[in-house]
């Protein structure tokens, strides 16, 4: 019996740790603890009614995913990536969204396509109704279905970790550089060559928008420059 309840306690505090992860990736994706910030685990206890030790421990996981470094002695911070690091994994990622392309196209359903022209839509009015957020949720869900879409698990892991690191600069990207309206534009040629079935022209479309919003990051690091 004594085992049983170590067993029962170590799912338990397993999962309060999984949960506490999500959170507190959630609110790294969100801009809510930006780049370079610590993690005040003494607070977030508290606000959460929980002890600092399940916190910790979801704190060494993000670690492992690279969304945040240990300095010892000095606790967790959200993990800062040069300009340099991102713009390479920007050109990885126009890659990997070239082979997602063509790897869909032959295959993606009316369905699939209409989930994906109502989220160019859902962005379309975030831009008109001015909020970046908004647009920021569904650009960020239009790029994980295309990529769920293709069915293919490593890809998507791979891509996964990948749009975690960036996702501050995405962010910033879209904002600072201006490109709200000519990345949505870009969403509707990816969805026109998806509907119709053209391998070749729904990769190209997808690697060529990767490389724009790398652009866009260019630009929006030039205007925060001094």
């Amino acid at each position: 019996m004594p085992r049983f309840h170590d067993t029962l306690n170590l799912l338990r505090s397993n999962s309060l740790s999984n949960a506490l992860q999500d959170e507190i990736e959630r609110r790294i994706l969100i801009g809510e603890y930006g780049a370079g910030e610590r993690i005040n685990e003494a607070a977030l206890a508290q606000e959460l009614g929980i002890s600092r030790g399940p916190i910790r421990e979801a704190c060494r996981g993000l670690v492992e995913g690279r969304l945040l470094t240990v300095i010892v002695n000095r606790g967790f911070f959200v993990r800062t990536i040069s300009d340099k690091e991102a713009a390479d994994v920007y050109d990885v990622r126009a890659s990997l969204m070239r082979l997602a392309g063509e790897t869909l196209a032959p295959r993606v359903t009316d369905a699939q396509i209409a989930t994906l022209e109502a989220l160019v839509t859902r962005m379309d009015v975030a831009e008109q109704s001015d909020d970046p957020e908004s647009y920021y949720t569904a650009n960020v869900e239009f790029h994980d279905r295309i990529v769920d879409y293709t069915e293919n698990d490593r890809l998507r892991a791979i891509c996964e970790g990948l749009a975690k690191e960036l996702s501050l600069y995405r962010h910033r990207s879209l904002i600072d550089g201006g490109g709200v309206h000519v990345s949505n534009r870009e969403h509707r040629q990816i969805v026109e060559a998806l509907a119709a079935r053209d391998p070749q022209r729904a990769g190209g479309e997808l690697e060529r928008h990767m490389l724009a919003g790398k652009d866009r990051f260019l630009k929006a690091t030039d205007k925060r420059a001094p």
